[in-house]
Protein backbone atom coordinates (compact mmCIF):
# COMPACT_ATOMS: atom_id res chain seq x y z
CA UNK A 1 0.00 0.00 0.00
CA UNK A 2 1.39 3.41 -1.54
CA UNK A 3 1.60 6.11 1.32
CA UNK A 4 2.36 9.52 0.93
CA UNK A 5 2.80 12.72 3.53
CA UNK A 6 0.55 15.98 2.76
CA UNK A 7 2.02 19.40 3.73
CA UNK A 8 0.30 22.35 4.60
CA UNK A 9 0.20 25.00 7.20
CA UNK A 10 -1.60 25.02 10.79
CA UNK A 11 -4.19 26.98 10.38
CA UNK A 12 -7.96 25.91 10.37
CA UNK A 13 -8.38 27.09 6.93
CA UNK A 14 -5.22 25.03 5.52
CA UNK A 15 -6.46 22.00 7.16
CA UNK A 16 -9.89 22.36 5.41
CA UNK A 17 -8.14 22.77 1.93
CA UNK A 18 -6.09 19.54 2.76
CA UNK A 19 -9.43 17.97 3.98
CA UNK A 20 -11.43 19.37 0.51
CA UNK A 21 -8.45 18.54 -1.73
CA UNK A 22 -7.86 14.65 -0.27
CA UNK A 23 -11.29 13.65 -0.39
CA UNK A 24 -11.76 12.66 -3.86
CA UNK A 25 -8.64 11.17 -4.07
CA UNK A 26 -8.99 9.34 -1.48
CA UNK A 27 -12.41 7.92 -3.09
CA UNK A 28 -10.42 7.81 -6.02
CA UNK A 29 -7.35 5.64 -5.15
CA UNK A 30 -8.48 3.45 -1.76
CA UNK A 31 -5.70 1.61 -1.55
CA UNK A 32 -3.25 4.60 -0.84
CA UNK A 33 -2.89 6.28 2.09
CA UNK A 34 -2.71 10.20 2.83
CA UNK A 35 -1.55 11.55 6.41
CA UNK A 36 -1.68 15.18 6.90
CA UNK A 37 1.57 16.54 8.51
CA UNK A 38 1.80 20.04 9.77
CA UNK A 39 4.28 22.72 8.83
CA UNK A 40 4.59 25.98 10.76
CA UNK A 41 5.53 29.00 8.76
CA UNK A 42 7.41 32.04 9.61
CA UNK A 43 4.13 34.09 8.80
CA UNK A 44 2.34 32.24 11.42
CA UNK A 45 4.91 33.03 14.04
CA UNK A 46 5.46 36.14 13.77
CA UNK A 47 2.12 37.93 13.61
CA UNK A 48 3.46 41.18 14.09
CA UNK A 49 6.18 42.11 11.43
CA UNK A 50 5.07 43.11 8.41
CA UNK A 51 5.05 40.05 6.08
CA UNK A 52 7.60 41.63 3.58
CA UNK A 53 10.01 41.75 6.30
CA UNK A 54 8.91 37.79 7.31
CA UNK A 55 9.25 37.08 3.96
CA UNK A 56 13.11 38.60 4.30
CA UNK A 57 14.34 36.67 7.06
CA UNK A 58 12.77 32.94 5.17
CA UNK A 59 14.03 34.35 2.21
CA UNK A 60 11.09 33.41 0.06
CA UNK A 61 7.35 33.46 0.88
CA UNK A 62 6.48 34.48 4.46
CA UNK A 63 3.62 31.45 4.17
CA UNK A 64 5.12 28.72 1.65
CA UNK A 65 9.06 29.13 2.42
CA UNK A 66 9.21 25.99 5.34
CA UNK A 67 6.78 24.08 3.63
CA UNK A 68 8.99 24.16 0.55
CA UNK A 69 11.89 23.36 2.47
CA UNK A 70 10.33 20.66 4.02
CA UNK A 71 9.16 19.19 0.54
CA UNK A 72 12.90 19.52 -1.19
CA UNK A 73 13.95 17.70 2.09
CA UNK A 74 11.65 14.52 1.65
CA UNK A 75 10.21 15.17 5.15
CA UNK A 76 6.53 15.51 3.37
CA UNK A 77 5.18 14.26 -0.45
CA UNK A 78 3.27 16.89 -1.49
CA UNK A 79 2.37 20.29 0.22
CA UNK A 80 -1.54 22.00 -0.49
CA UNK A 81 -0.89 25.74 -0.57
CA UNK A 82 -3.48 28.68 -0.71
CA UNK A 83 -2.29 29.10 -4.33
CA UNK A 84 -2.16 33.31 -3.53
CA UNK A 85 0.62 32.79 -1.45
CA UNK A 86 3.57 31.07 -3.10
CA UNK A 87 6.15 33.16 -5.18
CA UNK A 88 5.54 32.77 -9.04
CA UNK A 89 8.90 30.79 -9.14
CA UNK A 90 9.59 27.35 -7.94
CA UNK A 91 12.16 26.30 -5.90
CA UNK A 92 15.15 23.85 -7.95
CA UNK A 93 13.21 20.73 -8.24
CA UNK A 94 9.80 21.26 -6.82
CA UNK A 95 6.70 21.53 -9.44
CA UNK A 96 3.22 22.85 -9.24
CA UNK A 97 0.43 20.59 -10.60
CA UNK A 98 -3.02 21.65 -11.89
CA UNK A 99 -5.10 22.82 -9.12
CA UNK A 100 -8.67 20.73 -8.54
CA UNK A 101 -11.14 23.66 -9.15
CA UNK A 102 -11.83 26.78 -7.01
CA UNK A 103 -13.40 28.73 -5.50
CA UNK A 104 -14.76 31.64 -5.32
CA UNK A 105 -11.80 34.63 -6.74
CA UNK A 106 -13.28 37.67 -5.04
CA UNK A 107 -12.80 39.91 -1.58
CA UNK A 108 -15.52 40.00 0.59
CA UNK A 109 -16.18 42.96 3.34
CA UNK A 110 -17.19 41.92 6.16
CA UNK A 111 -19.43 43.67 8.83
CA UNK A 112 -20.42 46.20 6.38
CA UNK A 113 -21.00 46.87 2.91
CA UNK A 114 -18.87 49.94 1.34
CA UNK A 115 -22.33 52.04 0.82
CA UNK A 116 -22.78 51.22 4.70
CA UNK A 117 -19.45 52.27 5.66
CA UNK A 118 -19.72 55.49 7.69
CA UNK A 119 -17.36 58.35 7.16
CA UNK A 120 -13.93 58.10 8.24
CA UNK A 121 -14.60 53.78 9.30
CA UNK A 122 -11.66 51.35 10.47
CA UNK A 123 -11.38 48.98 8.09
CA UNK A 124 -9.37 46.48 9.21
CA UNK A 125 -7.00 44.29 6.37
CA UNK A 126 -3.06 43.35 6.20
CA UNK A 127 -2.48 43.50 2.43
CA UNK A 128 -0.88 46.57 0.52
CA UNK A 129 -3.59 45.22 -2.52
CA UNK A 130 -6.42 45.71 -0.52
CA UNK A 131 -5.44 48.84 1.38
CA UNK A 132 -4.54 50.14 -2.19
CA UNK A 133 -8.52 49.10 -3.93
CA UNK A 134 -10.36 50.60 -0.75
CA UNK A 135 -8.65 54.14 -0.65
CA UNK A 136 -8.87 54.03 -4.52
CA UNK A 137 -12.76 53.80 -4.27
CA UNK A 138 -13.34 55.26 -0.40
CA UNK A 139 -10.72 57.93 0.39
CA UNK A 140 -11.98 58.81 3.78
CA UNK A 141 -11.48 54.77 5.43
CA UNK A 142 -9.34 54.70 7.89
CA UNK A 143 -7.31 51.46 7.49
CA UNK A 144 -6.40 49.29 10.73
CA UNK A 145 -3.24 46.76 10.06
CA UNK A 146 -4.41 43.23 11.39
CA UNK A 147 -3.11 40.02 10.38
CA UNK A 148 -3.85 36.73 11.27
CA UNK A 149 -6.08 33.57 10.85
CA UNK A 150 -9.79 33.97 9.16
CA UNK A 151 -11.70 33.65 12.30
CA UNK A 152 -9.53 36.07 14.92
CA UNK A 153 -9.91 38.49 11.99
CA UNK A 154 -13.48 38.58 12.11
CA UNK A 155 -13.30 38.96 16.10
CA UNK A 156 -11.91 42.41 15.56
CA UNK A 157 -14.97 44.05 14.31
CA UNK A 158 -15.68 43.56 18.19
CA UNK A 159 -12.42 43.30 19.76
CA UNK A 160 -10.87 46.53 18.34
CA UNK A 161 -14.29 48.23 17.16
CA UNK A 162 -13.59 48.06 13.54
CA UNK A 163 -16.67 48.98 10.97
CA UNK A 164 -15.53 46.04 8.70
CA UNK A 165 -12.78 43.55 7.90
CA UNK A 166 -11.93 42.47 3.89
CA UNK A 167 -11.48 38.71 3.75
CA UNK A 168 -11.52 36.02 0.82
CA UNK A 169 -14.71 34.95 0.22
CA UNK A 170 -12.29 31.41 -0.71
CA UNK A 171 -11.93 31.11 3.04
CA UNK A 172 -14.92 32.55 4.43
CA UNK A 173 -16.77 29.43 2.39
CA UNK A 174 -14.22 26.62 3.36
CA UNK A 175 -14.40 27.47 7.05
CA UNK A 176 -18.47 27.67 6.68
CA UNK A 177 -18.41 31.47 7.43
CA UNK A 178 -20.44 32.81 4.58
CA UNK A 179 -23.22 34.59 6.58
CA UNK A 180 -20.40 37.18 8.09
CA UNK A 181 -20.43 38.39 4.31
CA UNK A 182 -21.95 41.67 4.13
CA UNK A 183 -20.42 42.60 0.42
CA UNK A 184 -18.97 40.47 -2.22
CA UNK A 185 -16.32 43.38 -3.66
CA UNK A 186 -16.80 43.68 -7.25
CA UNK A 187 -13.59 42.32 -9.43
CA UNK A 188 -13.67 45.60 -11.59
CA UNK A 189 -12.52 47.19 -8.38
CA UNK A 190 -11.47 44.67 -6.07
CA UNK A 191 -9.75 42.40 -8.57
CA UNK A 192 -8.10 39.72 -6.30
CA UNK A 193 -4.33 38.65 -5.12
CA UNK A 194 -3.86 36.05 -8.48
CA UNK A 195 -4.25 32.47 -7.98
CA UNK A 196 -7.01 34.06 -5.16
CA UNK A 197 -9.85 30.44 -4.54
CA UNK A 198 -7.03 27.87 -5.94
CA UNK A 199 -4.86 25.59 -4.75
CA UNK A 200 -1.13 25.40 -5.17
CA UNK A 201 -0.74 21.43 -5.27
CA UNK A 202 3.00 21.83 -5.19
CA UNK A 203 5.44 18.28 -5.43
CA UNK A 204 9.09 17.54 -5.96
CA UNK A 205 9.82 17.05 -10.10
CA UNK A 206 11.13 13.43 -9.63
CA UNK A 207 7.90 11.82 -7.34
CA UNK A 208 6.47 10.14 -10.44
CA UNK A 209 4.20 7.68 -9.68
CA UNK A 210 2.51 10.04 -6.99
CA UNK A 211 2.40 12.85 -9.05
CA UNK A 212 0.27 10.72 -11.67
CA UNK A 213 -1.88 10.09 -8.99
CA UNK A 214 -2.51 13.74 -7.79
CA UNK A 215 -2.64 14.95 -12.02
CA UNK A 216 -6.01 12.79 -11.77
CA UNK A 217 -7.91 15.42 -9.63
CA UNK A 218 -6.27 18.54 -11.87
CA UNK A 219 -8.70 21.27 -13.57
CA UNK A 220 -6.74 22.39 -16.95
CA UNK A 221 -9.59 25.11 -17.16
CA UNK A 222 -8.59 26.49 -13.63
CA UNK A 223 -5.05 25.51 -14.80
CA UNK A 224 -4.78 28.05 -17.32
CA UNK A 225 -6.66 30.64 -15.48
CA UNK A 226 -3.83 30.68 -12.59
CA UNK A 227 -1.05 30.88 -14.82
CA UNK A 228 -2.36 33.78 -16.56
CA UNK A 229 -2.42 35.54 -13.36
CA UNK A 230 0.68 34.20 -12.33
CA UNK A 231 2.69 35.55 -15.29
CA UNK A 232 0.97 38.76 -15.10
CA UNK A 233 2.39 38.89 -11.58
CA UNK A 234 5.46 37.49 -11.91
CA UNK A 235 5.91 39.86 -15.70
CA UNK A 236 5.93 42.88 -12.98
CA UNK A 237 7.80 41.82 -10.75
CA UNK A 238 5.16 41.44 -7.57
CA UNK A 239 4.58 39.61 -4.35
CA UNK A 240 2.15 39.63 -1.43
CA UNK A 241 3.75 43.38 -0.61
CA UNK A 242 2.67 44.63 -3.67
CA UNK A 243 -0.87 45.91 -4.69
CA UNK A 244 -1.48 44.23 -8.01
CA UNK A 245 -4.93 42.39 -8.58
CA UNK A 246 -5.42 39.87 -11.46
CA UNK A 247 -8.41 37.18 -12.57
CA UNK A 248 -8.48 35.29 -15.40
CA UNK A 249 -11.88 33.68 -16.53
CA UNK A 250 -12.45 31.31 -19.24
CA UNK A 251 -15.08 32.64 -22.00
CA UNK A 252 -18.01 30.17 -23.57
CA UNK A 253 -15.89 30.15 -26.82
CA UNK A 254 -12.91 28.89 -24.44
CA UNK A 255 -10.73 31.74 -24.60
CA UNK A 256 -9.23 33.19 -21.76
CA UNK A 257 -9.89 36.73 -20.81
CA UNK A 258 -7.53 38.24 -18.31
CA UNK A 259 -8.07 41.23 -16.35
CA UNK A 260 -5.19 43.21 -13.91
CA UNK A 261 -4.65 46.10 -11.84
CA UNK A 262 -2.05 48.15 -10.79
CA UNK A 263 -2.87 50.53 -7.77
CA UNK A 264 -0.92 53.06 -5.58
CA UNK A 265 -0.43 52.50 -1.98
CA UNK A 266 -2.25 55.40 -0.97
CA UNK A 267 -5.31 54.46 -3.63
CA UNK A 268 -4.33 57.90 -6.00
CA UNK A 269 -3.13 56.18 -8.89
CA UNK A 270 -4.93 53.33 -10.97
CA UNK A 271 -4.07 51.65 -13.89
CA UNK A 272 -5.56 48.34 -15.23
CA UNK A 273 -6.71 46.69 -18.42
CA UNK A 274 -7.93 43.81 -20.19
CA UNK A 275 -6.72 41.12 -22.70
CA UNK A 276 -8.02 37.76 -24.28
CA UNK A 277 -6.29 35.27 -25.76
CA UNK A 278 -5.93 31.19 -26.12
CA UNK A 279 -6.12 29.67 -23.13
CA UNK A 280 -3.18 26.80 -24.46
CA UNK A 281 -0.60 30.25 -24.18
CA UNK A 282 -1.66 31.74 -20.59
CA UNK A 283 1.43 33.03 -20.16
CA UNK A 284 2.02 34.68 -23.14
CA UNK A 285 -1.48 36.52 -22.58
CA UNK A 286 -0.18 37.38 -18.78
CA UNK A 287 2.84 38.96 -19.71
CA UNK A 288 0.70 41.12 -22.68
CA UNK A 289 -1.35 42.26 -20.14
CA UNK A 290 1.74 43.31 -18.35
CA UNK A 291 3.35 45.12 -20.90
CA UNK A 292 0.28 47.04 -21.75
CA UNK A 293 -0.53 47.98 -17.87
CA UNK A 294 3.33 48.91 -18.02
CA UNK A 295 3.01 51.61 -20.79
CA UNK A 296 -0.02 53.23 -18.57
CA UNK A 297 2.31 53.68 -15.85
CA UNK A 298 2.71 50.59 -13.90
CA UNK A 299 6.06 50.20 -13.46
CA UNK A 300 6.42 53.88 -11.29
CA UNK A 301 3.58 52.75 -9.35
CA UNK A 302 5.36 49.39 -8.16
CA UNK A 303 8.70 51.32 -8.01
CA UNK A 304 7.44 53.47 -5.52
CA UNK A 305 5.81 51.12 -4.10
CA UNK A 306 8.86 49.17 -3.34
CA UNK A 307 10.78 52.10 -2.37
CA UNK A 308 8.13 53.27 0.64
CA UNK A 309 8.07 49.56 1.73
CA UNK A 310 12.12 49.40 1.74
CA UNK A 311 11.73 52.45 3.76
CA UNK A 312 9.16 51.14 6.62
Amino acid sequence: MAQYLVGSRASNLARAQVREYLRPLRERFPAVTFTHRVIVEGGDKDRKSLLSNVSAVSGGSAFSSEQEAALSRGDVDTVVHSLKDLPTSNPPGLVLLPPPGREEVADALCGSTLSGLRKGAKVGTGAPRRVAQLLAVRPDLHIVPIRGNVPPRLKKIETEGLDAVVLAVAGLRRLGLEDAIGEVLPLDLFPPSPGQGALGIQVREDSATLREILSTAGDLAVDAQVRAERAFLAELHGGCSVPVGAYAETMPGGELRLFGQVTSLDGTERVSGSRSGPAAEPEKLGAALAAELVGQGARSILDAVRAATAVS
